[in-house]
């Protein structure tokens, strides 16, 4: 494609070491548009004759049919999908496939595949996180009232409803809805016109061609059109702190299924055995997706280490953009088939986790409260309930387990009004205050995700897509997203 400047051919070696096919080969479908795109538009503004646009559209059709049936063989003298794309559209088109690259670049060219395939697998990624959200909703309402512990310090601190703890998750990954749709916006604008940096003398109608291709717009600034990746850096934020919430729901199902635990009781279609010892039954899967999030992170890092001190605008570098992108993608589409089947067969032994809290230790607040309500300073209340408990511990006591004649001797300020509410079902059911655990504020959580999942839903329908999950030019990952069913808890 040089050959004009250059007097001796690229080094086998300078090629092996400059190739991109093993990275955006999976990119022809969404290449293929975008040429489609820039063809008909070069027809509309007089580049291309009707005849011309013609022939290119059919013989780029051939070209789509044949990498999707697997009878085109990239040829990596041809350095990347691109050339290959344009040099078996000129086999099959003759001279007027030549015509095809009339004012566009491999920058811009390149910045447009890459938004068309990253908005499309974001649609998947915010299909996914849907699908992950309504489960997580259906354990809340399935587990409303299963009491288990909270924990600070991995320490037991108070009782809560087991459904108050999945809407935690929940509102967790609702905010990684919201940084999803960030990236998905941020990439919303067409590169193509934008040239190698400056954009044409030709007179293309870059409007045109971002309708075409479903972007509201075009970029607004060549020189930052083919410099800037921001939109991806975008997309691994939200990836990165995606997978840090993953990793945490990952590691609660870690620690709540240990033997010493106990009451959070993981599928075992989804945890593997010892090889030595047949008692064993190992969280493989919540343990790998706490051990992915560390590979997510680290592409974010790698991006930004490559962008920092880039001068403007095309540089080189740029192309290994696309390797951390295309694995971190793999990453979370991975995750996302996992974890919502994971959840559907997740059960609660909720006797066994009341048995952790049995000694009623985890009311202390409850029963500083209650002095706090009869006129007594918190800090004061916090002192009186600190050397209650210490009493029980040396007695070998829990605060359930005390004589009215104890409390009386023990904790003179409280009345007879504490008692009642001195239960973890009580304990619950009056943390009223908004966004607290009581089953009415829990129910109140729960609508409104119902409301945000849906919205979602028809947030998506804004974008257009490219390439459908269903068609043979999708890759595997975009594809089939598991199901899993529900179970009855213990």
């Amino acid at each position: 494609m040089w050959k004009g400047r250059f007097s001796e051919s690229t080094d086998a070696v300078v090629r092996d070491f400059t190739q991109s096919l093993d990275l955006d080969w999976v990119l022809a479908p969404w290449d293929i548009a975008g040429s489609l795109a820039h063809a008909r538009m070069l027809g509309q503004v007089g580049l291309l004759e009707p005849s011309e646009v013609k022939t290119i559209e059919e013989s780029l059709m051939v070209v789509r049919d044949e990498i999707a049936s697997g009878a085109f063989k990239p040829d990596p003298e041809l350095e990347d999908v691109h050339m290959n794309i344009e040099s078996r559209l000129t086999d099959l088109a003759g001279p007027v496939g030549a015509k095809l690259h009339t004012g566009r670049s491999r920058n811009d060219q390149v910045a447009t595949t890459v938004r068309l395939f990253l908005r499309d697998r974001l649609l998947d990624t915010a299909e996914g996180l849907e699908r992950l959200m309504s489960e997580l909703l259906s354990l809340a309402g399935r587990h409303l009232d299963i009491i288990i512990p909270g924990y600070t310090h991995l320490q037991q601190a108070q009782p809560i409803s087991a459904g108050h703890y999945w809407m935690a998750h929940f509102t967790a990954f609702s905010r990684d809805l919201d940084r999803l749709y960030f990236a998905l916006d941020s990439l919303n604008e067409c590169p193509l016109g934008a040239g190698a940096l400056a954009g044409s003398t030709l007179p293309l109608d870059r409007f045109l061609t971002a309708s075409s291709l479903g972007f509201p717009a075009p970029t607004r600034n060549s020189l930052d059109t083919v410099s800037q990746r921001d939109y991806m850096v975008d997309y691994h934020s939200f990836a990165a702190l995606f997978a840090v919430h993953c990793s945490r729901l990952a590691e609660d199902f870690v620690v709540y299924s240990s033997a010493e635990f106990g009451w959070l009781i993981l599928p075992d279609a989804f945890c593997t055995g010892s090889s030595m010892m047949p008692q064993k039954k190992n969280p493989d899967v919540p343990e790998l997706v706490r051990g992915k999030a560390g590979q997510v992170i680290g592409r974010l890092v790698d991006l930004l280490v490559t962008l920092k001190g880039l001068p403007s605008t095309y540089d080189r570098d740029l192309q290994e953009d696309k390797r951390g992108l295309l694995a971190t993608l793999n990453t979370v589409s991975g995750i996302l088939a996992v974890l919502p089947p994971l959840l559907a067969s997740v059960r609660i032994d909720r006797a066994r986790a009341r048995r952790g809290m049995e000694d009623g230790l985890v009311l202390a607040t409850d029963v500083a409260e209650h002095l706090v309500s009869r006129g007594v300073p918190f800090r004061e209340a916090h002192a009186m309930t600190g050397r209650l408990v210490k009493e029980c511990i040396a007695r070998g006591k829990g605060l359930l387990d005390l004589s009215r004649e104890e409390w009386g001797e023990l904790l003179p300020a409280a009345s007879d009004d504490l008692f009642p509410d001195l239960s973890l079902e009580r304990a619950v059911e009056r943390r009223t205050t908004y966004g607290g655990t009581s089953p009415a504020m829990v129910e109140g959580q729960m609508a409104y995700g119902e409301e945000l999942v849906a919205r979602s839903r028809e947030r998506r329908k804004k974008y257009v897509r490219t390439v459908t999950p269903a068609s043979p030019n999708a890759t595997e990952t975009e594809c089939n997203q598991a199901e899993g069913s529900k179970t009855l808890d213990e």
